[in-house]
């Protein structure tokens, strides 16, 4: 874990105190989503460079964000990775702990799948099924009325899915995949309600209240942030679906499959072209602090920002990475290796 003892001589910074010196190696932090990509770069620009291998850590998109923004100086990260892109309250909570220049790091797209054993059959799911499969509480069909969710079987949700137990194994709230598959899937599916979609504009929060609750009853299983753990659970039950990222999908495809949303298959060009509904844009997070004073950090942004690791034939796309388009990589090496500060 990245703890104050790993930095534990060395000397914090400060706005009024320069370092004489500070740590040798840059250190990561954040979500597991991007941790694959993260690791790669790291280990490349480790054996190509006099700089060491930066040390990544999976800690979660918001896990990492916390970590990140708790302050300026070499016991605190260098980046932070993130499944999601930063909300206005980090920013916040990052300004309170001194953390004013942040650098933000658009690297490219990802789509988010439910997923099963290839033992099963798999299976055609809209983004209404999933609200109401996995919602806490859902309409009873009086216009304004809801009730915790009754449902057991998915084919209670759908006659057209299979009789089996609702059961699906995902990322903790601490999770930018989480936060994504919410936003994306379920308030997908949720506003498909007229009435509800109308209570976005009346009450906001009882709008997200109602969409983005799920529910606790069993039926949503935490697993964590290792991906890995989810595979063998669904190697181990056949009826029982996860959620994580493509590229984990695409590194595991001998062993499970992509559900289709809304008839449309989790693949590459699908994600990349916008066609698939649950997609999003994964980022990470500089501390423009810190650069200048750990070694190499300006170095591992050139490296993540060349067309060997994120262009389109890039190794970061053989590793499931859905890359920016060239006019995008283009704007993001310049803000990204200017150090432009991030902008609300």
């Amino acid at each position: 874990m990245f703890t104050k003892t790993l930095c534990a001589t060395a000397l914090i910074l400060t706005s009024a105190t320069a370092p004489t010196f500070a740590r040798d190696q840059i250190t990561i932090v954040g979500s597991s989503t991007v941790f694959p990509f993260s690791t790669t770069v790291a280990e490349r620009f480790g054996k190509s460079t006099d700089f060491k291998t930066p040390v990544v850590e999976s800690t979660g998109s918001g896990g990492g964000l916390k970590l990140f923004c708790s302050g300026v100086g070499t016991e605190f990260p260098d980046i932070t990775n993130a499944s999601r892109r930063i909300k206005a309250s980090e920013v916040a909570k990052c300004a309170e702990n001194g953390v004013t220049e942040i650098v933000e790091a658009k690297i490219g797209y990802d789509g988010i799948v439910l997923a099963n054993s290839k033992a099963a059959d798999q299976v055609s799911f809209s983004l209404k099924d999933l609200f109401m499969g996995l919602a806490k509480d859902i309409p009873t069909g009086v216009e304004g009325e809801t009730k915790p969710n009754p449902f057991t079987m998915w084919n209670e949700v759908n006659p057209d899915l299979p009789a089996i137990k609702i059961e699906v194994l995902g990322p903790p709230p601490t999770s930018g995949t989480r936060d994504a598959f919410v936003e994306l899937a379920m308030e997908g599916g949720c506003k498909s309600f007229d009435w509800i979609n109308a209570l976005k504009k009346t009450d906001k929060a009882a709008y997200k209240s109602l969409c983005h609750n799920i529910r606790e009853d069993g039926a949503y299983v935490e697993a964590g942030e290792n991906d890995n753990l989810i595979v063998q659970k669904l190697n181990a039950n056949p009826d029982a679906f996860g959620i994580f990222g493509y590229s984990f999908l695409e590194q595991n495809e001998d062993n499970v499959q992509g559900s289709l949303i809304d008839g449309v298959e989790p693949e590459f060009d699908a994600i990349a072209q916008g066609d698939y509904p649950v997609s999003r844009s994964l980022y990470f997070y500089v501390k423009a602090a810190h650069v200048g004073v750990v070694p190499g950090i300006e170095a591992f942004l050139e490296e993540f920002t060349s067309e060997d690791a994120w262009g389109e034939e890039g190794y970061l796309a053989d590793k499931g990475l859905i890359p920016l388009t060239e006019d995008e990589r283009a704007a993001g090496e310049d803000a990204i290796r200017g150090l432009q500060n991030l902008s609300m």
